[in-house]
């Protein structure tokens, strides 16, 4: 087992708040997994951050009226807020920061100097109405592998990379109707190619958790030649490039992903007391970290198979991640979240309307994990008030009743804790981490309590398995267990023989 864990979500992009499908997808998932790892006794740290060298903030800032930079500094801000509100606790938080710049162009410099990033032509559209090159946010087609409409950069159908030059009748997102050009310009590329033979290796004997449709996607790119990464774009907007064959270029955000893992997690670590000798030294292999994404489908191609390649393409310096959780798409009312049609429910809107345990347990029920889910206010009052307000509300008072006796516990019910805790366990670990199956064993337990016909006799073993239940459930039910346990430590094997039963906290529904 490794000495610490590093649990990344890839940052948003500044152009806005978090919505509930970033919340259901990999930032609940990743805030979980973190908290199970830390009761577990495992040293963890927690990075993400918002990401502003993304083509998406210029565009939205135009349509907005605003400049990128007031949206940048705006839109981190929002982030930030609604990961607290709803008890995301993140130790590394990244944001528009000279420390991550130096680390990016320290990072492809030393690719640059090894002679791994070479100078070759690439196609961009052009727009001649303003002389612009069109990448990523800026144009927009049909993607070369499965068709699917959708901007350049990464198709989130499919998760294979898009580039530009390749799209299917491309066009400008801001300027649909004016005419576009195919034009060659030498960029700096990493050519994956050459390292497709080892990303082959590490996918198959690293043991690195990939959940269904993840793998499907990594073995269609790897069964195939995989294409150039695109170090620097002919663009203004990003981190400019310090080399002088690329003179005006930026630095490509999808070629930032492991120099900003990287800074991520050093400042995690720094900011819960660790003292590094530098920001890299996590990932060194000496290090034992253990290296785990949460990430939506679409990064695929970004943070495993090109980001892999990075850290190949400077030997033996770092080491691999050694699991990607991904999820699919969170829709609401059967459709996907989409900002620009305002179709959408905002994280800070679900904190502001309830209780966030009870937000964090639908959230957690109703996880994209392997299949598109929905949301629905309905479906929340509905779900949360049948398997979690009421079940444990009946609970809670049946408890009360013996509130400050000392009840003895007997070996059934150790046994019975015990095997509580490995059901939890087995929803937390991974290769099988799964937030609905542990909504739906802490929902089971729930129901399993509120019919137990409680007798004096039993009353310390129902207090004693009600806690077991509470501290499998305390990474989802944060406040509630913060309220009702002295510590949240998982109990492998649980010896306790006597307990004093509390008054608990009950919960509500909020304004639906």
């Amino acid at each position: 087992m490794s000495k610490r864990v590093a649990v990344i979500s890839p940052a948003p992009t500044a152009n806005g708040d978090l919505h509930l499908g970033h919340l259901a997808g990999p930032f609940l998932a990743a805030d979980v997994y973190t908290r199970y790892q830390r009761a577990a006794g495992r040293e963890t740290v927690f990075g993400t951050g918002a990401q502003d060298t993304s083509t998406f903030v210029v565009t939205t800032a135009r349509r907005l009226g605003t400049t990128p930079e007031a949206l940048v500094a705006d839109s981190t801000a929002r982030i930030e807020a609604t990961l607290a509100a709803m008890g995301i606790e993140v130790d590394g938080f990244s944001r528009d920061e000279d420390r991550f710049t130096k680390l990016v162009l320290d990072f492809v410099s030393r690719l640059h100097s090894a002679g791994k990033i070479v100078l070759k032509p690439a196609r961009f559209p052009f727009l001649p109405s303003t002389g612009e090159y069109l990448v990523d946010g800026y144009v927009k087609g049909g993607c070369p592998v499965c068709l699917t409409e959708g901007c350049a950069g990464l198709c989130e159908s499919c998760g294979h990379s898009s580039a530009a030059g390749d799209l299917i009748d491309p066009r400008s997102t801001e300027h649909p109707d004016a005419v576009v050009e195919m034009r060659e310009v030498p960029v700096l590329v990493l050519p994956l190619e050459e390292y497709r033979t080892r990303l082959k290796e590490y996918f198959a004997s690293s043991g690195a958790a990939l959940r269904p449709h993840m793998a499907q996607a990594v073995q269609e790119m790897l069964d195939s030649p995989l294409p150039d990464l695109p170090i620097t774009y002919p663009i203004s907007w990003g981190i400019p490039a310090p080399f002088p064959e690329v003179a005006g270029q930026t630095i490509n955000p999808n070629a930032e992903t492991m120099a900003w893992s990287i800074y991520t997690t050093a400042l995690g670590a720094e900011k819960r007391g660790e003292l590094l000798a530098a920001d890299d030294q996590l990932w060194w292999p000496e290090a034992e970290t253990e290296v785990v994404y949460f990430l939506g489908f679409d990064n695929t191609f970004p943070f495993a198979i090109a980001g892999a390649a990075m850290l190949l393409a400077l030997g033996d310096r770092y080491a691999l991640p050694a699991g990607f959780v991904t999820n699919e798409f969170y829709e609401l009312e059967h459709q996907k979240f989409s900002t620009s049609r305002g179709h959408l429910v905002w994280g800070q809107d679900l904190a502001d309307r309830l209780p966030r345990d009870v937000g964090r347990f639908h959230l957690a029920a109703t996880s994209p994990e392997n299949q598109r889910t929905n949301f629905g206010w309905g479906a929340l009052e509905a779900v949360t008030g049948a398997r979690l307000i009421e079940p444990w509300n009946r609970v809670a008072a049946k408890a009360e009743q013996w509130a400050g006796q000392t009840l003895p516990v007997s070996a059934a019910s150790r046994f019975a804790a015990d095997r509580i805790t490995q059901r939890f366990a087995a929803t937390y670990q991974l290769p099988a981490f799964s937030l609905g199956r542990a909504a739906e064993t802490l929902a089971e337990q729930l129901g399993r309590l509120d019919r137990w016909q409680v007798t004096a006799e039993l009353a310390g073993d129902f207090y004693h398995q009600l806690e077991a239940v509470l501290r499998g459930a305390a990474p989802i039910l944060i406040d509630l267990a913060a309220a009702a346990l002295d510590d949240t430590a998982v109990r492998l094997r649980d010896e306790t023989t006597e307990i004093t039963p509390k008054v608990l906290p009950r919960l509500t529904g909020g304004a639906v």
